[in-house]
């Protein structure tokens, strides 16, 4: 399959965009700033998020897990280096795409198994699905299947940060195609009118659904589109870990300060179909296979181990241990009781409970 028009641009630009003249670079400034604990620590999310996304593909295959199944395989490194850089009382918004979000949060993944299972266990009582992750206690709020709709809700969190005076900064994420939608301009007017604390993370992996980036918007350099309202904005190279937390993590002191929102284009690629039914017909396999020739989680191990900061036999036991907590997730799952009919009339689905309500048997 030939280049598709447009595509080469915007990964050229992408590199010139991350350029650095300084002597230093991201690892050597991580090793002095983290240490080689949080610098494995990174790896250990990635790495997390990879098993946990290869197990659920497995699931959905044996007819485990239902309904639709968007994996987040190969775009690791943006989740794990933006999330990094939050504190607890930070929020976070992000699309249907959202399994890697939540465990680079710290949500526990037998709840987030036994949710993609249906069940009782579930962090959303096993009625949300894969799309709708949610934890309150973390001030994860969710992946959210419409695409765009959930940019308007995180700019009413961080407007409700600024009036509380929470010091909080909201980070919403979401993908290319979701930029050519009126939620996206109406959210980044609003942001920037009221300086809100909002770090808007696009997820840039060139393809909207199966759509080309060039196909579907007249401007391929997503973060241009933030000029428009005046907004500071940049475009990185999302496939770098330590890369995107450095460069992330000045977004959000950014907008921490008081000085209003920023729009990041994170440069990615996904290395499975938009869902787990995609035909990916849109590209080809050489182009899948060559990028995985350079997958980001490898890259961040071999920078780990060829930088002394961890062996690989360490690394291998680390790996052994995701494994078997990823092992015990299904097990948590399989084990875990179905919902029952209580979500009916009990808390969570109603502003209040309807305790007066009367259920016909025959329609549940």
């Amino acid at each position: 399959m030939p280049t598709r028009r447009g595509t080469a641009k915007a990964e050229k630009s992408a590199q010139q965009s991350v350029r650095s003249t300084m002597t230093s670079t991201p690892f050597s400034r991580a090793r002095e700033q983290l240490g080689a604990d949080q610098m494995v620590e990174l790896y250990r999310q990635m790495m997390l998020i990879r098993r946990f996304e290869e197990k659920c593909q497995e699931m959905y295959t044996r007819s485990k897990i239902g309904g639709f199944l968007h994996l987040y395989v190969g775009e690791e490194a943006t989740g794990v280096g933006a999330i990094s850089n939050l504190q607890p009382q930070d929020h976070i918004f992000t699309h249907y795409r959202d399994h890697g979000h939540a465990i680079a949060r710290g949500l526990d993944i037998n709840p987030l198994m036994a949710e993609l299972f249906g069940k009782d266990t579930g962090c959303s009582r096993g009625m949300g699905g894969s799309m709708h992750f949610a934890d309150h206690t973390k001030n994860f709020w969710g992946g959210y299947a419409i695409v765009g709709s959930h940019l308007l809700l995180g700019v009413g969190v961080a407007l409700a940060c600024q009036m509380q005076k929470t010091n909080g900064v909201v980070m919403v994420f979401f993908g290319d195609g979701a930029t050519n939608g009126g939620e996206f301009y109406e959210s980044l007017n609003f942001a920037q009118l009221w300086k809100l604390p909002v770090v808007f993370v696009c997820e840039n992996n060139l393809y909207a659904m199966g759509t080309p980036l060039e196909v579907h918007s007249s401007v391929t350099e997503i973060y241009r589109k933030a000029h428009a309202f005046d907004m500071k904005s940049q475009r990185i190279d999302g496939n770098d870990v330590l890369s995107v937390r450095e460069e992330i993590g000045a977004a959000v002191e950014y907008a921490r300060s008081g000085q209003g929102p920023v729009l990041i284009e994170a440069m990615t690629y996904r290395f499975r179909g938009h869902s787990a039914q995609d035909t990916q017909k849109y590209r080809s396999k050489e182009d899948v296979e060559k990028r995985r020739s350079q997958d980001p989680v490898e890259i961040y191990r071999r920078e780990l181990v060829d930088g002394g900061v961890a062996t690989a036999a360490a690394l291998d036991a680390l790996d052994a241990q995701i494994d078997e907590q990823v092992e015990e997730s299904v097990r948590f799952a399989d084990e875990s009781p179905v919902p029952g009919n209580e979500w009916l009339t009990d808390r969570g689905i109603y502003a209040a409970p309807l305790e007066t309500a009367t259920v016909d048997p025959d329609i549940i």
